[in-house]
C-alpha cells in the first residue's frame, strides 16, 4: 500500500493525540506494507518509528503460551522492532506499538550481517463461531539478503501471503489490538502494518 494523503493524515493524528511518534519523522516514511489475512477484532493503535537513519534489523514477540482447557488463549500479544544502523549498533533502539497484556517477550532474532527486515507474513487463526479465538499467532520476516526469520509463536492458523517488500527496510510499525474483555473471549493482537523508509 503506497502512502497517500489519507494515510499520512491518520499517522499525524495518531502522533498528535497519543504523543508517541514525532510528527516530523512520520513524514519521512516512503510506504506502508500490510497483509490481507489479519484478524477482525480490535482497533489500530499509535505508530512507533525507529529514530532517523535507523532501520529494523531484528524483532521479538510477546507470546502467551497455550492455556489448556478451559483457559482463554490469546497467542501473539505484541511485536517489537529492534532498530539499528547495521551490525555495529544493534539493540540500541527498540520500538513497539500497543501490545496485549498477556505473555512474555522472546529474545530478538536478527538479520545476518548488516541486513534489515523488508517483508513479513502473519500467521492467523480464522474466526471460530464456537470456541476460543486467538487471531494472530506468529509472524515471520524476510531480510534484505533473502534470509527468512520465523518467530517463536504458536501454531494455530496459517501463514498468509507475504507482504510487498520495502525497498530498503522497515522503520516502524502499527498494531491492531483487541482490548481485554473480562470474562469474554480475548484475542489481543490481530493485525500489524509496517512502515518503510528510504533513508
Amino acid at each position: 500500500m503506497e502512502r497517500g494523503p489519507g494515510a499520512q493524515l491518520l499517522l499525524l493524528l495518531w502522533a498528535t493525540c497519543w504523543g508517541h511518534a514525532p510528527a516530523d519523522h512520520l513524514s519521512d516514511y516512503a510506504s506502508v506494507i500490510d497483509v490481507t489475512n489479519g484478524g477482525p477484532w480490535g482497533d489500530w493503535a499509535w505508530p512507533e518509528m525507529c529514530p532517523d537513519g535507523f532501520f529494523a534489523s531484528g524483532f521479538s514477540l510477546k507470546e502467551e503460551p497455550p492455556q489448556g482447557i478451559p483457559g482463554d488463549d490469546t497467542a501473539l500479544n505484541g511485536i517489537r522492532l529492534h532498530c539499528s544502523r547495521g551490525n555495529a549498533e544493534r539493540n540500541k533502539h527498540v520500538v513497539q506499538s500497543q501490545s496485549g497484556r498477556w505473555g512474555v517477550w522472546s529474545e530478538p532474532l536478527w538479520c545476518p550481517g548488516d541486513g534489515f527486515l523488508v517483508a513479513f507474513s502473519l500467521r492467523v487463526e480464522d474466526p471460530e463461531t464456537r470456541g476460543d479465538n486467538t487471531a494472530a499467532n506468529n509472524v515471520r520476516f524476510r531480510c534484505s539478503d533473502g534470509t527468512e526469520l520465523e518467530g517463536s509463536g504458536l501454531a494455530w492458523g496459517d501463514f498468509g501471503e507475504w507482504s510487498k517488500a520495502c525497498p530498503k527496510g522497515m522503520c516502524g510499525l502499527q498494531t491492531k489490538v483487541e482490548q481485554p474483555r473480562g470474562l469474554l473471549d480475548d484475542t489481543a493482537l490481530n493485525d500489524v502494518r509496517f512502515f518503510c523508509c528510504s533513508s
